[in-house]
């Protein structure tokens, strides 16, 4: 994909996510929730999770919040990846998606909707804001993997290292 077809894609995709976001509120039944927050800018989302009996599989994956179009985008293409797959999955996929955020994976390795979040490589001011949805899930998933309550606390998002 040439780099204008994918910076058009980027606007197509963060427009219709934050005009339509997916999966927008809480999730009836979930047995994990957490709140996240970007204390630089204000973005501000709770991710809810109803995960399968056995705990193994994420039934659905739902948020709500306030924020920037990209932080709100980001979020509900994160639920639209998640909902339905593993917990393993889930976390990989957090762990990929922060990969492609600081430029260690091509877009081109991943499909759909996600592909189009490269764009926000190139304001690294903004890459927290993508980050939030899909760092306050993966806080919720270690947490209960630990057995700690996720809704206790605030996740924060942090500008890694090799942004700031």
């Amino acid at each position: 994909m040439t780099m204008h077809a994918l910076d058009m894609l980027y606007k197509d995709v963060i427009l219709d996510h934050h005009k339509e976001p997916r999966n927008f509120g809480r999730v009836e039944g979930a047995q994990l929730t957490r709140e996240g927050l970007n204390p630089l800018c204000g973005d501000h989302v709770t991710v809810s999770v109803k995960l399968d009996p056995k705990g193994e599989r994420i039934d659905r994956c739902g948020f709500e919040g306030q924020g920037c179009s990209i932080c709100l985008a980001s979020a509900s293409i994160m639920t639209e990846e998640v909902s339905g797959g593993t917990v393993k999955d889930a976390r990989r996929k957090v762990r990929e998606f922060r990969e492609l955020m600081l430029g260690k994976r091509p877009p081109e390795a991943f499909e759909g909707d996600v592909e189009a979040l490269a764009g926000v490589r190139k304001f690294p001011v903004r890459i927290k804001c993508a980050l939030l949805g899909w760092t306050t899930l993966n806080d919720a998933l270690e947490r209960h993997a630990l057995g700690v309550d996720a809704t206790k606390g605030v996740s924060r998002t942090e500008c890694p290292e090799e942004v700031s």
